[in-house]
């Protein structure tokens, strides 16, 4: 089973069915419009630890890659979890990191909390980068001008007062994040350090425009876990036990 939603997991997948190795792909949900993909997948939650560990034993799953984004910290450590309950091999396949370079201007913090409280004082125009799920939080600094790019229309549920919304599907280009960030005058920049290469048009962008970062740090599982950014070592472990390959 590949716990799916990012290019990473796409990546997977194509692999994976070329392989002829029989998988399932599962989302959240979050996102209404998935793309395409040539595995079959399932949508939704698994009802906790335990709903997943069901799920795992009825579908008869030998491994299962955590292909996630990096901040989808509860499904992670449920997999984690699970995993460990049940004997099963586990595989993180992620993306590394982003590092700042001597030209960035990164204010680094631990999570969106710390993010909400750096935004105090005069008012700003701020894209925020984040997806849609921790929006709200950002109600509690109501006096700046926030720009919100989505990959779906958003519904009722957002209610962050003056903001533009862009809805658009990545990944960006450079040029294009300069465009959208001259346009909408922006003076800073909120996102999570998701890592790869479809996001950090951003970054590249923010750069050259000499705009501050609010980075906020990935969260941190409880327990370790086999991680590994290679299509290649996640293809290879398939083939395998799971447990020599040293990543």
């Amino acid at each position: 089973m590949i716990l799916a939603g990012t290019t990473e997991a796409s990546r997977l997948a194509k692999e994976v069915s070329a392989a002829k190795i029989k998988a399932v792909l599962s989302y959240a949900g979050r996102v209404e419009r998935p793309k395409p993909q040539p595995l079959p997948r399932r949508t939704g939650g698994f009802g906790g630890v335990e709903g997943l560990k069901k799920f795992l034993r009825d579908q008869s799953i030998t491994h299962v890659v955590d292909s996630t984004h990096p901040f989808a910290v509860q499904m992670s450590q449920h997999a984690v979890d699970a995993c460990a309950d049940l004997n099963l091999p586990l595989m993180a396949f992620s993306r590394p990191e982003w590092k700042p370079t001597s030209a960035d201007n990164w204010i680094e913090v631990a999570d969106i909390p710390a993010a909400v409280s750096a935004l105090k004082g005069a008012k700003k125009r701020i894209m925020l980068a984040l997806g849609r799920m921790h929006l709200q939080a950002f109600e509690a600094q109501p006096q700046h001008r926030y720009l919100l790019r989505l990959v779906d229309p958003p519904g009722k549920d957002l209610t962050l007062p003056n903001c533009d919304i862009v809805v658009s599907r990545g990944p960006f280009t450079k040029d294009g994040d300069l465009a959208l960030m001259r346009d909408y005058n922006i003076q800073l920049v909120v996102c999570k350090n998701s890592g790869g290469v479809a996001a950090r048009a951003k970054l590249d962008a923010a750069r050259e425009l000499d705009l501050p970062v609010i980075m906020i740090a990935r969260p941190k599982l409880d327990r370790p876990r086999l991680e590994t950014a290679s299509l290649k070592k996640v293809m290879q472990w398939l083939g395998h036990s799971g447990t020599d390959l040293g990543v």
